[in-house]
């Protein structure tokens, strides 16, 4: 664990910066309205990453447990089904996006200059959304083969790129938001071309075509049923935002937009530690899994929640103690009231138990079951976020959404537990199966 997962959690928390790096800029150099702009559009531009998120841990997935079987066919033509489904994807998405840009920052509660600018940024990331989603998936499929420090240097490179770009575009040439969409992209676009010399180069473990294009059904099926719940995951988070920020329009101000949006980036930026042991735990299950050692995929679990629990103490008590600080560093030249410190601790408080959920997203796909990560991701949001949204905010006002949020979310760990506990129970007796076959055959 510990020598997968100290890399992996750099690689993410590299690439959440990311998203922290355009608000950042963006709060200090533009203005409120533009973050405001920024905020509502980046659950929309995630969509992109949501999409390498499918590709990228589906892959992983069918990679691992074909290293765990030793299955050479489906390891050597892995990248020509993902290089076929990236660009499937991505000219979905960009028609999509493009056409419809200015509706969804609508449907997203955008309104004024929040919607000019949210517009303008989420137009521009669209346009380069094919290096989103490919340089998030072959970082990915590289994790997957356990190569946790190389996927942690090209991330570090690509975030060297995007610092160095928002500050030459925003600060030097003034461009504004324009300039913070087009910083993000070109990190992205480095992403992607590292991804490609890595492949092409021959450091992966597996022999692979890197620029082939190969349309195997059984592979491609099992890519997409393994990433969906990743996938769903960020759709759903978009139906959250949805809900969310149009609650925050219609009983709020453009302030209390801005304000959400930096504490759901740094509620985001906190998880990432917990998001690198779930890259790390994916192939340490997956292969044991494909090699049948059962008792290794369970004790993987339980070591690698508790260590992400362990993890995010630190950064979790220092946002409860000092919400002023980390706050401060967003929105600057705001005076904070006690009425949002509350809100921000509020929304905050669950943060170290929900590594149960996410260690859960990797476990199930990894063993070559996506169906109760898909399941997780659905009913979070539309059969608690969605009526718990729509009713709270009308009673409480703004705190509706904070104290909504902590409620559900206790809610689905508490379910998440009982559904990995269950799946322990069926490795077990599968272990015992194994057991009791081999006895058999070596008493023939």
């Amino acid at each position: 664990m510990i020598r997968l997962s100290w890399p992996a959690i750099i690689a993410m928390v590299l690439y959440g910066l990311n998203a922290v790096i355009s608000a950042f800029f963006v709060g200090r150099y533009v203005g409120e309205n533009a973050l405001a702009g920024v905020s509502v559009a980046y659950p929309l531009s995630q969509i992109s990453a949501g999409l390498g998120s499918l590709i990228g841990v589906g892959a992983g997935s069918v990679l691992s447990i074909a290293i765990g079987r030793q299955d050479k066919s489906t390891q050597k033509r892995l990248l020509g089904n993902v290089n076929c489904l990236a660009l499937i994807v991505t000219g979905i998405y960009m028609i999509l996006g493009l056409v419809f840009s200015t509706q969804f920052i609508k449907m997203m509660g955008g309104e004024g200059e929040a919607l000019f600018f949210g517009d303008q940024y989420f137009r521009i990331t669209v346009l380069c959304s094919f290096f989103w989603i490919y340089g998030l998936a072959a970082n990915m499929i590289i994790r997957a083969e356990g190569k946790m420090k190389s996927a942690a240097l090209l991330m570090a490179i690509g975030l060297v790129a995007d610092v160095a770009f928002h500050y030459i575009l925003v600060v030097l040439l003034n461009l504004g938001v324009e300039g913070a969409a087009w910083a993000t992209n070109i990190g992205m676009i480095v992403y992607t071309l590292l991804g490609w010399i890595y492949f092409k180069g021959g450091f992966s473990s597996f022999k692979t075509s890197t620029f082939a294009f190969y349309w195997n059904g059984s592979i491609l099926k099992s890519i997409t049923n393994l990433g969906m719940s990743s996938l769903i995951m960020n759709i759903m988070n978009l139906v959250q935002a949805v809900i969310v920020f149009n609650a925050l329009a219609k009983y709020g101000t453009t302030l209390d937009i801005a304000f959400y949006g930096v504490v759901f980036r740094i509620f985001t930026f906190l998880l990432t530690p917990i998001f690198g042991l779930m890259r790390a735990l994916q192939p340490v299950i997956g292969i044991n899994y494909g090699a049948r050692q059962y008792d290794r995929v369970i004790s993987s679990y339980k070591v690698f929640t508790f260590a992400s629990m362990l993890l995010t103490l630190p950064f979790w008590i220092l946002s409860m103690v000092a919400p002023q600080f980390i706050l401060g560093m967003m929105l600057p030249d705001q005076a904070f009231t006690g009425a949002q410190f509350l809100h921000f601790r509020i929304y905050m408080a669950i943060l170290p138990l929900l590594s149960s959920i996410f260690m859960a997203m990797t476990f199930f796909p990894s063993i070559n079951k996506g169906r109760p990560a898909v399941l997780i991701g659905i009913a979070r949001q539309l059969v608690f976020y969605v009526p718990v949204m729509l009713l709270l905010p009308r009673v409480l006002g703004v705190s509706g959404i904070y104290y909504g949020s902590l409620g559900i979310d206790t809610i689905i760990v508490l379910w998440t537990v009982i559904m990995v506990r269950q799946e322990f129970i069926a490795l077990r007796a599968a272990k015992a199966e194994d057991s009791e076959a081999a006895g058999q055959l070596s008493c023939t």
